[in-house]
């Protein structure tokens, strides 16, 4: 006997059994109830979802033989029913839009339709995919949909509904079918494989329910495929095997690497990926999922990742190496390579310097930075920290790494001054300690005083982002923490903004006043923000003058 696979063999019978789509469900069963079944319907949704199963439980409703009337819950052993579930009922007629849609074809189906049905109470027409149909076809439609006899009723599904005429759907009660929740999939998937008494593990459900997209045929289908590889119980590891999927350990270890800004650790976690035989495209494809997972945890939002708990533990792990406005640059960055990777001689090249790009942003100069160095005078933070000591770094890393410190780097008797003269050793104790992203941001701050267990950290106005990203996202906390660590005291910690204009400076425009076309000109005219313009395709909105 020949194999059916899930998708038709678990198909649903019964309103009642159409999973994630109750709303319609009720919906139609109080029209059938209460006898205002339309004449046309119009499902519409993406594929898998069960527009075409919704509408041949309908059709077994309306058609039902046991029944005296048109019931909700059709007893699926008479003869309409059972021709209706293999297709074969000559009164419920489903047509394929594709590949019949010509003006002809549906010039025959409206000579078909004055005949009365042969056995049943209704003539249906299940027209799949209609979206298909020519505009001419629609237009020979259109007076049979309008007044059709009081035998005939019309189903159509169709993934496109912005494709079908508004005519014709005017003329239809709408249906839009919604996606398959995650929960509702991973429901369905336990129990068929019950009912088959084949043993799991839950992991690889929640993977098939994630790759699944709300699509309930296709989950069954990767659930056909697994399940054909003959081992039991089903595991993530059959499942990235048999669909060449990249390990989400190995995808999580490279977003590791990039986190603490470890350069040669992401490449060698993407030569591990790609020697799997993964492509470019695929690995990118991981990449911005687990992004965008990070994204969410990162927002406290658990509830909207399909992961299971160990995945969340470590993604919420490793999102601590990050913050949202990183994580949303980040995904950005990588959607917009998408396109030159598929069309690049060498997507690896690309694909890894702009994995290096991410991995190494602390390098590069912000846009601050990049006008006062072509100024010739230098951001205004490195001017509050002229007097800090500098601790040089050797250019050639190869044959100096700096290693975790085993101690804090001051004692508990530390004082202000102390801790300003040491300032460069702690954050480098932070870098080392695997908070590189702390670190990043403790290089923009400069300690101020010391009161009782208080330490003061001073941004300058130009830093004034950096010092609100210090108090989001419970970085202040972490902080404190690495501080602790580092100077070895107990502390508390405040920031605060210095280097603003004083008093007898002239007062700056007030909030909201924009600058002079004149000034913006200016401004435009100038040889570097003509450079920086250039590269970042932008356009100035208004210009600040400093006082």
């Amino acid at each position: 006997m020949a194999y059916t696979v899930l998708a038709r063999r678990y198909r649903s019978q019964r309103f009642d059994e159409v999973v994630g789509q109750d709303a319609i469900s009720q919906t139609l069963k109080n029209a059938i109830k209460t006898d205002k079944v339309a004449h046309a319907y119009l499902f519409s949704g993406t594929r898998g979802v069960g527009k075409t199963t919704m509408a041949r439980i309908l059709a077994k409703s309306l058609n039902c033989l046991s029944a005296e009337g048109p019931t909700v819950e059709p007893c699926l052993k008479c003869d309409s029913c059972t021709a209706i579930n293999s297709g074969e009922d000559i009164d419920v007629i489903e047509i394929d839009g594709a590949s019949n849609n010509s003006v002809d074809d549906i010039r025959e189906l409206r000579q078909n339709a004055i005949y009365r049905p042969a056995r049943a109470r209704f003539k249906i027409y299940i027209i799949d995919e209609v979206h298909m149909l020519s505009t001419n076809a629609f237009n020979a439609l259109l007076k049979v949909l309008e007044e059709p006899p009081s035998h005939v009723k019309f189903i159509f599904a169709t993934t496109e509904p912005n494709k079908v005429l508004a005519t014709i759907q005017s003329r239809c009660q709408r249906f839009d079918f919604s996606n398959i929740s995650a929960a509702d999939i991973i429901d369905q998937l336990k129990k068929i494989l019950t009912e088959e008494k084949i043993k799991f593990e839950d992991d690889c459900i929640i993977a098939l329910a994630r790759l699944a997209n709300g699509s309930m045929r296709d989950g069954l289908s990767l659930l056909d495929q697994i399940i054909s590889a003959g081992q039991q119980p089903l595991t993530v590891k059959m499942l990235e095997d048999l669909l060449g999927l990249p390990s989400s350990e190995k995808t999580y270890q490279l977003l590791e690497k990039i986190g603490t800004a470890d350069a040669g650790g992401t490449l060698q976690a993407v030569d591990e990926l790609l020697n799997t035989g993964l492509s470019c495209t695929g690995l990118l494809d991981a990449i911005v999922q687990s992004l965008r997972d990070m994204m969410i945890l990162a927002a406290a939002q658990s509830s909207l990742v399909i992961l299971t708990e160990a995945e969340k533990k470590r993604l919420t792990e490793i999102a601590d190496n990050f913050d949202i406005p990183g994580l949303v640059y980040n995904i950005a960055i990588f959607e917009k390579l998408r396109w030159p990777i598929k069309n690049s001689d060498n997507p690896r090249a690309l694909l890894e310097a702009a994995l290096l790009r991410v991995a190494l942003s602390e390098h590069f100069m912000s846009i601050p930075d990049l006008l006062g160095a072509k100024a010739g005078g230098g951001s205004p933070a490195e001017k509050l920290k002229k007097n800090t000591p500098i601790i040089e770094k050797p250019l050639n890393k190869q044959h100096e790494e700096i290693s975790a410190p085993e101690k804090p780097v001051l004692d508990s008797t530390a004082d202000i001054e102390q801790i300003k003269q040491n300032w460069d050793k702690i954050i480098e104790f932070a870098k080392s300690s695997a908070n590189a992203r702390i670190a990043e941001l403790l290089k923009k701050a400069i300690p101020l005083r010391l009161s009782g267990n208080l330490l003061a950290i001073g941004f300058s106005a130009s830093d004034e982002f950096w010092m609100k990203l210090c108090q989001s996202n419970g970085r202040a906390e972490k902080i404190v923490q690495v501080l602790e660590q580092g100077t070895g005291l107990k502390l508390k910690v405040s920031f605060e903004t210095i280097g603003e204009a004083s008093q007898n400076q002239p007062k700056p425009k007030p909030r909201g006043a924009k600058a002079s076309q004149k000034t913006i000109d200016e401004a435009a005219n100038s040889p570097i923000i003509k450079t920086v313009l250039t590269e970042l395709e932008a356009n100035i909105i208004d210009v600040e003058e400093q006082q």
